[in-house]
C-alpha cells in the first residue's frame, strides 16, 4: 500500500486488522478515496498469530450452527453473512493465490499453513484497490459536525473525511495494537460499551500447589465441566453425559452445570489451559460474577462410572501383585501418577490384590472428577478474544452504521461480538468489514 498523508479523504478506516483491511479494500474497490490508519508499523499483526500462526480464517459449519457460536448476539450477523460469507471469503483468497483446506472438524486454513499468506492477500487486495496506508498513526478522537462524522484527529492533527470506519479491534494482545482505543472513541460519541471480559483464556485455580504438581501434563481427551458451586459441593453425578454450552443447540445444562465439553486440556503452573478450557472460559468468567465456580475433569469421558469400576477391578484381578503406581502407569500420564495417588489418599506401593471395593470406587470417582476451584481467568491482555464492546443496539446490522452518528461505521472485535475458536471470530471480522466498507463508500 502506498504510504501517503492527505486531507479530506472520502473514507478513513481506523485500524488495519482483518476487519479494517477488508473495509478499506472494499470501499476503495467501489471507488472511494480511502485512507487506512494503523497504530502500529505493520498491518494485521493479530492475524499473524491466529491458529498458532496458521490462521484459522473460517469454518465449514452451516449458517445456523455458525451463528450459534456467537451466543445470543449471533443473530446480528445474519445480514452481514448474507452479503459476504465463507464462499466469498475463500473466493477472495483464491483470487490472490491463497488456496485453502478444511480439516475434519470444519476449521479452514490456508493450504500452506502460513498466516502470512492470508495477510499478504489482504494487503494486495488493499493495494490494488488503491488504499493509502498511514502506519504509526494513533487516532485520539473522531470529529463530528452536527450529527455526522467529519473525520478523525491524530494528536493535534485533524484529517477530514465523509465517513469513518472504526476497526480498532479489542483489548487483548495489546502488543499487536489492540489497545482498546475504539471503546473510548465510541463512548465519547454516545455509544454504550458492554463490559469487557477476557474470552478464550486460561483459568487460574485456587489449588495452586496441586496444579504445580501436575504442571505440563497434556490430556488429549477429557470432559471438563464447570459448576456454579465450590468443588466440595459438586454432587453426584459429577459429570453430564453430553456436551452443553454456547453453540450446542437444544441441550440445556443439568442443574448446577455452567458448561461441559470434551477436548484437550493442559494443566499449567497456575491452573488449566488448552482448547477445551478456552472454549469454556467466558462462561466461567461470567459465572464468577454470580458466585463460586469450580471445575471437574473426567479423564475417561467415554466410560460410565460402572464401566470404569469394572475396568479397574479387572486390572486389579489380572495384575494383583503389581503396585498401584505400576497399574496406574498404564492408565495415566507417568507424571500424573504420584500426584494423583496423593490426592486419592492411597499409597503408591499398595498392591492390586490389596485394593478394597471402597478403594476402587474412590479411585474411579476421582478419575472421573478431579476438581479445582476457579479463582479467576488470566487478565484480558492474555486473552485471545475480547468479549463485550460497543453495544449492538445502536448499530445497523445491514450496514454496520452507527444509529447515533451518521457516517460512522463499525466492524470486527470492537463490537460486542465474540465466538468460540474455529474461525468464527475472523469470519465475523471479515464479513462486518466488507459490509462496513461497502456502506461507507456510498455517497
Amino acid at each position: 500500500m502506498v504510504q501517503l498523508e492527505s486531507m479530506g479523504h472520502r473514507v478513513i478506516v481506523v485500524g488495519a486488522g482483518a476487519g479494517g483491511l477488508l473495509a478499506a479494500a472494499r470501499a476503495a474497490e467501489m471507488g472511494a478515496d480511502v485512507l487506512l490508519l494503523e497504530r502500529t508499523n505493520r498491518p494485521a499483526n493479530k492475524v499473524l498469530l491466529t491458529g498458532n500462526g496458521r490462521c484459522n480464517l473460517t469454518n465449514t459449519a452451516d449458517i445456523a450452527d455458525f451463528v450459534a457460536m456467537y451466543g445470543p448476539n449471533g443473530r446480528f450477523l445474519y445480514a452481514a453473512f448474507s452479503l459476504f460469507f465463507r464462499d466469498e471469503l475463500l473466493a477472495l483468497m483464491e483470487r490472490y493465490g491463497v488456496r485453502t483446506t478444511a480439516e475434519p472438524d470444519g476449521r479452514v486454513f490456508p493450504a500452506s499453513n502460513r498466516a502470512a499468506d492470508v495477510v499478504s492477500a489482504l494487503r494486495r487486495y488493499a493495494e490494488e484497490s488503491g488504499v493509502r496506508l498511514r502506519p504509526g498513526a494513533r487516532v485520539t478522537g473522531i470529529q463530528v459536525a452536527g450529527r455526522r462524522a467529519a473525520g478523525v484527529v491524530i494528536g493535534n492533527e485533524p484529517l477530514a473525511a465523509a465517513a469513518v470506519v472504526l476497526a480498532t479491534g479489542g483489548a487483548s494482545y495489546p502488543e499487536t495494537g489492540s489497545s482498546g482505543d475504539g471503546y473510548r472513541l465510541a463512548a465519547e460519541l454516545g455509544h454504550t460499551i458492554v463490559r469487557l471480559r477476557p474470552a478464550l483464556v486460561p483459568l487460574v485455580v485456587k489449588e495452586i500447589s496441586r496444579a504445580r504438581g501436575l504442571q505440563g501434563i497434556a490430556l488429549p481427551k477429557v470432559r471438563l465441566t464447570a459448576w456454579q458451586c465450590e468443588a466440595e459441593r459438586i454432587g453426584p453425578p459429577a459429570r453430564p453425559l453430553a456436551d452443553c454450552g454456547r453453540g450446542i443447540s437444544a441441550r440445556k445444562p443439568p442443574r448446577g452445570v455452567i458448561e461441559s465439553r470434551t477436548g484437550e486440556l493442559m494443566i499449567t503452573h497456575f491452573g488449566i489451559g488448552g482448547p477445551v478450557t478456552l472454549l469454556m472460559s467466558l462462561a466461567v468468567t461470567d459465572a464468577l460474577e454470580r458466585g463460586p465456580v469450580s471445575v471437574s475433569i473426567d479423564l475417561f469421558p467415554d466410560l460410565d462410572a460402572e464401566a470404569l469400576r469394572q475396568r479397574l477391578q479387572a486390572e486389579f484381578d489380572r495384575f494383583g501383585k503389581r503396585s498401584l503406581r505400576h497399574l496406574l502407569d498404564a492408565l495415566l500420564p507417568h507424571k500424573m501418577v504420584d500426584p494423583f495417588l496423593e490426592l486419592a489418599g492411597l499409597p503408591c506401593d499398595r498392591l492390586g490384590h490389596q485394593m478394597t471395593a471402597a478403594d476402587r470406587d474412590r479411585l474411579a470417582g476421582l478419575l472421573q472428577s478431579i476438581r479445582f476451584n476457579i479463582k479467576a481467568p488470566l487478565p484480558l491482555a492474555a486473552a485471545t478474544v475480547t468479549a463485550g464492546g460497543v453495544s449492538l443496539d445502536k448499530i445497523d446490522p445491514k450496514t454496520m452504521a452507527s444509529r447515533l452518528v451518521e457516517g460512522l461505521y463499525f466492524c470486527g472485535e470492537v463490537m460486542d461480538l465474540d465466538a468460540d475458536t474455529g474461525g468464527y471470530n475472523l469470519q465475523a471480522a471479515f464479513s462486518t468489514g466488507w459490509v462496513a466498507g461497502e456502506a461507507a463508500a456510498r455517497p
